[in-house]
């Protein structure tokens, strides 16, 4: 009989840290058996289920499409949920929580100051004119509705703010993110909202503080390109200051 084929095993190198015991985070490795076809996240959930049940991530869907699972994959930033273990380079893999941000528990980072900037840009329509549902829909042409949409495919995973040096260097600045929804809407032929959104995007902490390194898009797992959201909004903010300046006379 044909000798057994040795199952293949993969280490992974996890960041641990639990505030109410620990002084600092540390590493901790974990050896598990592997398919071809285990992703990050399934190496996360198999740690957790037979070795070490006080492990700790956020993760929801498992599709890419709800954000929870970014994290630091060998040292960029990735949805565990996409990130097969075969396309890894051979060796430990190292997974930590996104960088930029505080450490709640382990993998999970804090979310809470990402969601007021969120808040902050206005991130819902408003109407340029009330109207009544007797007076039927906001029809858009499919020019219209192709000026934004690719902006609208953000999952909030917060990828682009672990990339960015400059949201890493300045916590206050409003970030890749933030301003990708803020032209989603501002794009939107249907809304009347671009001047009161450009208002919270003026000051030293807003699209201005951005650097152009443009790796914010290289990372992001929905082609959402925040860095062009970002040159736009600079374009719309230097001309908002402009007309303004004009009006002055």
């Amino acid at each position: 009989m044909p000798e057994p084929t040795a199952q293949k095993t993969v280490e992974l190198r996890i960041l641990r840290y639990r505030p109410e015991s620990d002084e600092a985070p540390s590493f901790g490795s974990f050896t598990i058996p592997v398919t071809d076809d285990m992703s990050v996240l399934e190496a996360l959930q198999t740690i957790k289920d037979t070795l070490d049940g006080t492990l700790s991530f956020r993760w929801s869907c498992r599709m890419a499409v709800c954000g929870s699972c970014g994290m630091m994959i060998n040292g960029e930033p990735k949805l565990a949920c996409s990130t097969l273990l075969r396309k890894l380079p051979p060796g430990p893999i190292t997974v930590e929580p996104l960088n930029n941000f505080p450490i709640e528990r382990d993998l999970v980072i804090s979310v809470g100051d990402f969601v007021k900037k969120i808040e902050s840009i206005y991130p819902y329509i408003i109407p340029k004119e009330p109207r009544t549902i007797a007076e039927g829909p906001y029809n858009q042409t499919p020019a219209q509705l192709a000026a934004y949409e690719s902006y609208s495919d953000c999952i909030n995973c917060m990828l682009c703010y672990a990339a960015c040096p400059q949201f890493g260097e300045n916590p206050d600045f409003i970030g890749p993110g933030a301003m990708a929804l803020l032209q989603r809407y501002n794009g939107d032929s249907r809304d009347g909202g671009q001047k009161l959104r450009l208002d919270t995007i003026h000051g030293e902490d807003g699209v201005w503080s951005c650097t152009a390194v443009g790796i914010c898009s290289d990372v992001c797992p929905k082609q959402v390109n925040p860095a062009h959201a970002v040159n736009q909004n600079k374009t719309n903010s230097a001309l908002d200051f402009f007309l303004r300046f004009l009006k002055k006379d």
